[in-house]
């Protein structure tokens, strides 16, 4: 089974100590008790005064004995400082006091009275801590159930999160009651001067925090805290080339057995390179993170940008081995983007890290220059290329080569950044930017010179491009119409005739075409979602797509209106299920209110079910359409303005109204009257 990381000790001598510390996050000061106690820590420091021991009145409680332990107290997860944590053991000290012979029986009768008032035993108790140069006082109030005292007996303890203090440190603690009935209890500890190690999880890692000055050596062991033969698998992607074992047996004195057997294993040295990194520190300066010791030569190189190999430059840096962790200079003058580092093992490439990338952004597209100084003040200056160092002045086919004199005068005009120098040689950067510029200035010329090209043969063919523009014109109305503009219905659903009526009018609009939605048809989804939640999906679709939402007044919906514009949304509910109108005024009629309801919104009604007067003054902002007798009004509106010839909108409004007279004339005959239908009507007010 594997080796589970968090078994970790340090190799302290021969008597390994455990320090994988508990975290503690806050600053705050804390105490708890043992079950069966209750305490309270006074808020701030007290002054440390003992005063004089008194004598106890009767069973007291007094600390006994005092234990430390050490935790992390960490203001951020990384950020800790070490802390000692303090349990005060408690005892009771003293008796109740015996009463006289001839007050017993008097006393007696009086026992269940008095023990409510001595259900408990409290006591304060101060804790000392002194560290050089820190001493705190703190008090902390403790009480315990009359029911747990026995005399001489331990009551239970009581803990406190805890006094800082550092490695290497003398702590001194003293604790006592207030008032003070007996000796001061003390204790001096010595804090360990040797390292300590803290464990955290993240994810699947793990993170080891270890405390140690620079001079001391020290040893990191795993170790199995289990008794007889055991196999113990480890995993191989938790093996490193500097990882040892130790056994010993659990005794005082116990010799140990180590081996590290995995410093040749090809697998651990590859763990090794994963596990390396590459770290910007300043600058200037930069380390080589890794958990071994490493084999390494590290090299300065120039990455253009578009991917290839990265360019070898010089200065070489140090050419002995890279020490890990530990920081290291660079001899440049100034940083750069594209300048990497490269980190070699036995002359095979292991890691590559542009470490100013993520200071100075994305790689640059600029040119690196290499300048040769000579005797006599003479100096050459040559383009470092994938293809090698071209000569600035030279009759290469390369970049660099084409732009030569402008480079040179970008260098001596200042506009290059020098990156490094010594005695006989210099790198330089130079910016590329204006250069690619320029060739867009290019292109977008020749794109001017195309327009300007089809302008003038706009202006000499000008009778055919309007006939192209007319037929492509055509085309796109044609399509458009034979799409069909969205057009919302919406009612009251009154009764089954008025629903038959607005079933004919909708049937017969999608004939012309137009795409109609009706509550009508899709009553499943109205029973779904709710009116209101279906009307506004429906309203929102419709005006994206450029359609009108038709308002069909009748009676019901004009006094729904009525009483929306009178005593608001909680006016009235929703007549029915299904009647989306009651619920589409809270979004209707806020579009009126403010103006937004013109080129949206269409209204109507129908001949001998109300007059013209009827509908609310608030919606005659948009027009307001008699049903059949402004039916070819009604229908340019719908389709919007050109879309049919005159004739063709006349026999369209005829085949509606042919649709919705049956309908109408049937919803207009009076109950019970079999006979003609236009003798008598219904008219709404």
């Amino acid at each position: 089974m594997p080796v589970p990381w968090f078994l970790l000790s340090l190799a302290l001598g021969r008597s390994p100590m455990v320090l994988s510390l508990e975290k503690l996050m806050g600053p705050q000061d804390t105490a708890r008790c043992s079950p069966g106690l209750s305490c309270h820590l006074w808020d701030g420091d007290v002054l440390c005064l003992p005063g004089s021991i008194v004598s106890a009145p009767g069973p007291v409680l007094v600390p006994t004995r005092l234990q430390t332990e050490l935790v992390l107290r960490c203001h951020q997860e990384t950020d800790c400082d070490l802390c000692v944590r303090v349990a005060i053991h408690l005892a009771v000290h003293g008796h109740w006091e015996e009463p006289k012979d001839e007050d017993r029986s008097g006393r007696a009768a009086d026992l269940e009275l008095e023990e409510p008032r001595n259900a408990f035993l409290q006591a304060q108790v101060v804790l000392s801590f002194q560290a050089y140069p820190t001493a705190r006082c703190v008090l902390l109030e403790v009480q315990v159930p009359a029911a747990l005292v026995q005399p001489g007996q331990s009551v239970g303890s009581v803990v406190f999160d805890c006094f800082e203090a550092a490695l290497g440190a003398e702590v001194r603690l003293w604790s006592y009651t207030q008032p003070r009935y007996q000796k001061e209890l003390n204790l001096t500890q010595q804090l360990p001067a040797l390292p300590w190690l803290s464990v955290s999880a993240d994810g699947d890692d793990v993170h080891l925090v270890l405390d140690v000055s620079e001079e001391q050596h020290f040893g990191l062991s795993l170790y199995w805290n289990q008794t007889g033969p055991r196999n113990i698998t480890l995993n191989h992607t938790d093996l490193f080339p500097c990882l040892c074992i130790q056994v010993w047996p659990l005794e005082p004195d116990s010799v140990r057995t180590s081996l590290c057997p995995f410093k040749e294993d090809p697998r651990a040295h590859r763990n090794l390179w994963r596990a390396a990194r590459l770290r910007l520190l300043s600058p200037q300066g930069w380390q080589l993170n890794a958990p071994c010791l490493l084999l390494a030569e590290a090299t300065l190189c120039w990455q253009a940008p578009g991917g290839g190999p990265c360019l070898s430059l010089v200065p070489p840096l140090s050419r002995e081995n890279v020490t890990v962790n530990k920081t290291l200079e660079l001899p440049l003058l100034n940083a750069h983007p594209n300048l990497c580092v490269q980190v070699s093992s036995w002359e095979k490439l292991q890691l590559q890290e542009c470490l100013w990338a993520d200071s100075l952004g994305a790689l640059k597209d600029d040119m690196l220059l290499l300048e040769t100084r000579g005797p006599q003040d003479n100096r050459s200056l040559c383009a470092l290329e994938p293809s090698g160092c071209t000569p600035l002045l030279s009759q290469a086919s390369t970049r660099a080569a084409r732009l030569g004199e402008q480079l040179l005068q970008d260098l001596q005009s200042g506009q290059c950044l020098q990156l490094w120098e010594d005695d006989l040689r210099a790198l330089w950067a130079c910016p590329m930017d204006k250069y690619v510029h320029q060739r867009w200035a290019l292109v977008w010329l020749a794109c001017l010179l195309l327009a300007s090209a089809l302008f003038l043969l706009f202006l000499v063919k000008k009778n055919q491009v309007k006939g192209w523009l007319r037929l492509l014109k055509e085309d796109l109305r044609a399509g458009a119409v034979a799409r069909g503009r969205a057009t919302l219905l919406v009612y009251s659903a009154e009764d089954s005739g008025f629903e038959r009526l607005v079933g004919a009018l909708a049937s017969a609009l999608c004939q012309l075409p137009l795409r109609v939605a009706v509550d009508l048809w899709s009553r499943r989804e109205l029973s779904a979602q709710g009116p209101l939640a279906w009307f506004h999906a429906q309203r929102r679709q419709t005006l994206q797509e450029g359609g009108v939402v038709v308002l069909l007044f009748s009676p019901g919906a004009v006094a729904l209106c009525h009483e929306w514009l009178q005593d608001g949304a909680s006016a009235s509910a929703p007549h029915g299920p299904h009647d989306a109108f009651a619920a589409s005024l809270s979004c209707v009629l806020p579009d009126f209110l403010q103006g937004r309801a013109p080129g949206r919104y269409v209204g109507a009604y129908f001949e001998g079910l109300l007059h013209s007067e009827a509908v609310p003054a608030l919606f005659r902002s948009v027009p307001v359409f008699s049903l059949p007798s402004q039916l070819p009004d009604f229908l340019r509106t719908l389709q919007g303005p050109g879309t049919l010839r005159p004739g063709r909108l006349g026999e369209r409004a005829k085949r509606v109204s042919r649709a919705l007279q049956p309908a109408l004339d049937q919803l207009l005959q009076p109950p019970g009257d079999p006979g003609d239908p236009e003798d008598g009507t219904r008219v709404g007010t």
